[in-house]
């Protein structure tokens, strides 16, 4: 097994077509992304000890009471598990970066699996022994490494299959993150639904397959990748060559790349728009339900929707940078991402529902091309030869804006509603305070120039280093 996952033994043979190597992405990346979907658990977890002693409704039938038993776990501590998560994507991908692109995608992926997978058993374990901190360790800390090593590891080969078109490819590997609740979601209910009974809700049984299950599709991308041999390159594939373009045929190793402007300035390009972003899609939900009165199955509708913009627009957005450039295209998400913003609170005074769910819609399509257009922004600046390692340390930005994005949003809100703020109107600050942050990142993207000469790879060190 050792042999099969070694990097030399996944070069790619005369006639394997590259289109293949996205598939083997997306059964990764969709498997992982069941992270946005983690909040379908936070109800069922809250009661796990009154559905035991049959102190609340049939979660196949609730409208349900949440923690109506003492000992149960309350929802601001079950928040935790996905933001540790989060956490531990960016740390371990930054921490792994370097070994994700020696051993290659195939062993990366494999360790990922394991994780991930192992990370679901284990939260399995801690909620079945009601153990809050095992589920933590599972879900959020051995989970979230398998979150950060399986969400770099395709990344680098793609950029070197698609060097013609980075932002394609890396695009619709990521857009699988992004969708994937739309699968975790419904599977994640559908199979608490089947395994509870009159003394459980199903959610450890639940947790306990989705790994199982989820383990073999995140396999059967392993068996699937392949890296391109030595000098490989596309037919009419012509490199670039003008570095004014923000564009370079040479490479900067992470080491050296730490170093440069370029590397913090699209750290905070990162950091801002997913600062703006992350906050309002964990509360969506509740913003639309307090600004205009609508029914929670409206608003849960409202989430999904915004779910498959936040999918559509990593292929969309990482697809047009390709043509526009890297850099255009997150002057775009800055300057149009700030007005709809300012927007947003004008919409909700004039009860303009219609308005206000376009504006959002087109803000989390935005929030989903910058994770996908990041990794060619990167290739662009630093090359090929060490962009996964790279991307993995930029990924902290995602950590950070994990914390600080709904911290905002909820102190924010909780700020004007003791101060006797309606709340129709509790966001509005907080819509201001994200424009503002995107009026940063905007001045940070148009500071980035080409990298510096003394950065690069000198002679064959390029050969050594990949």
């Amino acid at each position: 097994m050792a042999a099969f996952l070694d990097r030399s033994h996944s070069i790619a043979g005369p006639g394997f077509s590259r289109w293949l190597v996205p598939p083997a992405a997306l059964c990764i990346h969709l498997c992982i992304g069941q992270a946005y979907a983690f909040s379908v658990f936070n109800k069922p977890l809250a009661q796990l000890l009154c559905a035991a002693q049959h102190a609340c409704p049939d979660p196949k039938t609730a409208g349900a009471i949440i923690s109506a038993t003492p000992g149960d776990w309350t929802i601001a501590n079950l928040g935790w598990i996905f933001s540790l998560a989060i956490v531990f994507l960016g740390l371990s991908a930054a921490v792994f970066g370097r070994w994700v692109e020696r051993v290659g995608p195939r062993m990366s992926m494999f360790a990922a699996a394991l994780l991930f997978c192992g990370g679901l058993l284990v939260a399995a374990l801690g909620v079945s022994i009601h153990n809050l901190p095992v589920v933590f360790l599972g879900y959020g800390v051995i989970g979230g490494c398998g979150l950060g090593i399986g969400y770099i590891s395709p990344v680098s080969t793609l950029i070197k299959w698609f060097p013609d078109r980075p932002g394609l490819a890396t695009g619709t590997a990521i857009m699988g993150f992004g969708g994937g609740a739309l699968i975790g979601a419904p599977l994640a209910v559908a199979l608490m639904r089947y395994f509870t009974t009159p003394t459980s809700n199903g959610v450890a049984a639940t947790m306990l397959t989705m790994g199982i299950v989820y383990f073999i599709w995140m396999i059967v991308g392993v068996f699937i990748v392949r890296v391109p041999a030595a000098g490989w390159a596309p037919a009419g594939y012509v490199p670039p060559t003008a570095a004014s373009k923000l564009i370079t045929n040479r490479n900067v190793v992470l080491g050296q790349a730490l170093k440069t402007p370029q590397f913090y300035l699209l750290w905070l390009v990162l950091f801002l728009n997913v600062t703006a972003g992350i906050g309002v899609l964990g509360q969506a939900s509740l913003m639309i339900q307090e600004m205009f009165g609508v029914t929670a199955v409206a608003a849960a509708g409202f989430v999904g929707l915004m779910s498959i913009f936040n999918m559509g627009g990593r292929i969309f957005w990482a697809s047009m940078s390709d043509f526009m450039g890297r850099k255009t295209t997150y002057i775009i998400f800055f300057v149009l991402g700030t007005v709809l913003y300012f927007l947003v609170p004008t919409f909700g005074h004039m009860g303009s529902i219609a308005l206000f769910v376009i504006a959002f819609l087109i803000i989390i399509s935005m929030y989903g091309g910058g994770f996908a257009t990041i990794p060619a922004y990167l290739k662009d600046l630093f090359g090929g030869v060490n962009v996964g390692a790279i991307h993995g340390a930029v990924l902290t930005a995602w950590s950070a804006a994990g914390i600080a994005g709904p911290a905002l949003i909820n102190y924010i809100r909780q700020y004007q509603l003791a101060a006797g703020v309606p709340k129709a109107d509790a966001y509005s600050v907080t819509m201001y305070i994200m424009a503002g942050l995107l009026v940063v990142g905007l001045i940070c993207n148009l500071a980035i120039r080409a990298v510096n000469e003394r950065y690069y790879l000198q002679g064959t060190a390029a050969e050594a280093a990949g």
